[in-house]
């Protein structure tokens, strides 16, 4: 009797099949009962509530102890979906003065895994946050209504002054990317967003903790599982003390009234920042409660972009403030000495190209070049030396030129302790090369002896030129927080970064930065009984001026370096310098003089408009 090969191998087919159904069936069993906790969230929630306790947000103080950003109650309404039976929709929506659409997309988003990717039936999805005591209070008295609603008290961050909105920061609802980065968030808990707060978030935070609640048959709650036994106390976050003087930062914001710009002030010695001021600025406590959105949306579309923290996010032209590293870099370099003469014929001319300077007497030397602001001096410096034989070629120069740049902390980050920080510009041959196809030399870039032309800076930098002059040739990363509760700094902002300028080329450019505020450009620097340092800056821009100031004080220990950036300002002497004296007197006096108040009042009543226009 012949085989039949067809029915043999319709036996393997059928065998085959069978073994495949019981392994997806084996699979299945495993997914449910190991990799997923569906049925045991089914189980728990039936016989536990497990609460979570959030702990209390690190509160911040300036560096005299003055309490900036503390915590106030607030309150979240959650829900179980498992647990809502017979809801009256439109009571809850009253009790919760919500529409009945908002109650709609509430409910949507949260069964949509897409936005809501921890949903479950079974466990506390957040419906509102951030309620006020007087809102809870109201429905609390109708919760026994909305079976599966409860209330869970939290914080949210409340600000002693008006002031410092860009340093400090401010908190908001996590992001689906906040929940994929750290398992620590679910949906509805808050993040540091900005500042401090989003630099400093998980020293901020704390640790959550939980309460285990022992459910009966009907789901009324008996009490406490196991006495308390297995529950968790939230862990609170640490508090940080800043080097910000608030009186300081108060006192700037108030100098910058109605003006765009920035002032940075720094603690030389330990690169502690003093103040940070970015103008426009806005109210902190605008981006607290269930309006941050609104109010940030705002802010957003406002033309003068108050969100945009100036002072290490905007990149400015330095102006005259930048020859004194020029002056720096020309002594290092053998370029010029103390003594060396430089002509200035009402400016810098050279083979058809001039750029022009102000009257003062010429030829004139390097601390006097400082004192005047002159800029013929360090167009032909910077002339000298791109053409200098020892460097072989213009490339190699600039080469040079830009490692000592580099080396006082320009063209990259500085590291401040704050997000979105700037890293200005600094050109380098490679830059020049492909923008003039190889073919340029000293003359082509002479701006950039004057802190024109490419060169970019951010007023911390700016700021921190002034910190490291101070210093005579180091300076130490700046930063805002001087001491989390608990824990040293000092291995992140101890060590001083030294630059490639010898200490004692420091020292002529200090006595010429002395003369600018006896005698110079800098007169109207002067503090009585304080040895200032100054340096002017007036930067070309294509409307008016920008009007720029870095400085330092006392000459010889030096407790604040400072930079002041006015936007369309004008000379430096005009806005940067008075407004710089002010701040300096106002930190080293702890207040200023009579006079001194009505000087400070003035300034901040004036305007100054785009379009160059003041009133």
């Amino acid at each position: 009797m012949a085989k039949d090969y067809n029915l043999e191998k319709r036996k393997y087919v059928i065998g085959g099949i069978a073994v495949s159904i019981v392994l997806i069936f084996l699979i299945r069993l495993f997914v449910l009962q190991i990799l997923t906790d569906d049925y045991k969230k089914n189980a728990d929630s039936n016989a536990f509530l497990k609460k979570i306790q959030y702990p209390s947000r690190g509160v911040m103080y300036d560096r005299q102890g003055e309490l900036l950003v503390y915590n106030q109650p607030a309150y979240d309404i959650t829900m179980v979906p498992k647990e809502i039976e017979n809801l009256d929709t439109l009571d809850l929506c009253n009790a919760l003065n919500i529409t009945r659409g908002y109650f709609e997309r509430r409910m949507r988003d949260i069964r949509d895994r897409h936005i809501n990717p921890g949903y479950s039936r079974y466990t506390h999805q957040v419906f509102m946050t951030q309620l006020s005591a007087e809102e809870c209070g109201v429905f609390q008295e109708k919760l026994f209504k909305f079976p599966g609603f409860y209330i869970q008290r939290r914080t949210i961050r409340q600000y002693t002054y008006n002031s410092a909105a860009h340093v400090l920061g401010d908190i908001g609802e996590v992001s689906m990317r906040d929940i994929e980065s750290d398992d620590y968030y679910i949906r509805g808990d808050f993040v540091g967003k900005q500042g401090i707060e989003r630099s400093y978030e998980k020293q901020l935070r704390g640790e959550k903790g939980v309460e285990i609640l022992l459910r009966d048959a009907h789901g009324r709650i008996q009490g406490r599982y196991m006495d308390g036994e297995l529950d968790q106390t939230p862990t609170p976050g640490k508090d940080l003390t800043l080097g910000l003087d608030i009186k300081l930062q108060m006192l700037g914001e108030r100098l910058m009234q109605n003006k765009i710009g920035s002032i940075v002030a720094i603690e030389p010695e330990t690169g502690e920042i003093l103040c940070m001021v970015s103008s426009p600025t806005f109210d902190p406590r605008v981006m607290i409660g269930r309006q941050r959105g609104k109010n940030h949306l705002e802010l957003e579309r406002n033309p003068q972009k108050p969100l945009l923290n100036r002072a290490i996010m905007g990149a400015y032209p330095p102006g005259s403030t930048f020859k004194t590293a020029q002056g720096l870099t020309f002594l290092q370099e053998g370029v010029i000495q103390a003594n060396t003469l430089f002509p200035c014929s009402h400016g810098f001319v050279h083979a058809g190209l001039r750029v022009g300077c102000h009257a003062h007497p010429a030829p004139l030397p390097l601390i006097p070049a400082i004192a005047t602001s002159c800029n013929s001096y360090f167009c032909w410096g910077l002339y000298r030396m791109m053409g200098m034989k020892k460097y072989g070629k213009v490339q190699n120069a600039m080469t040079v030129w830009k490692d000592h740049m580099v080396s006082m902390g320009f063209g990259y980050k500085l590291g401040v302790d704050l997000p979105g920080e700037k890293r200005g510009l600094i050109p380098n041959a490679q830059f020049y090369d492909k923008a003039y196809r190889g073919s340029w030399n000293g003359l082509t870039v002479i701006s950039i002896a004057i802190g024109q032309g490419e060169v970019l800076l951010t007023p911390l930098q700016i700021a921190n030129l002034g910190a490291t002059i101070a210093n005579r040739g180091y300076f130490v990363t700046p930063h805002i927080v001087k001491e989390v509760e608990g824990e040293s700094l000092d291995s992140l902002y101890s060590a001083r970064r030294y630059t490639d300028v010898d200490k004692a080329y420091y020292d002529i450019i200090v006595e010429g930065m002395r003369n600018a505020v006896l005698g110079g450009t800098c007169r109207a620097a002067n503090i009585p009984g304080i040895e200032v340092c100054g340096k002017t800056g007036t930067a070309q821009n294509r409307g008016h001026d920008h009007s720029v100031f870095m400085g330092f004080a006392p000459m010889d220990k030096p407790k604040i370096a400072i930079a002041v950036y006015v936007e369309n300002g004008g000379f430096g002497a005009v806005y940067g310098v008075p407004i710089g004296a002010l701040m300096m007197e106002q930190y080293l006096n702890g207040e200023l003089s009579e006079s001194s108040k009505i000087k400070a009042e003035e300034f901040s009543n004036r305007t100054i408009m785009y379009g160059n226009q003041e009133r």
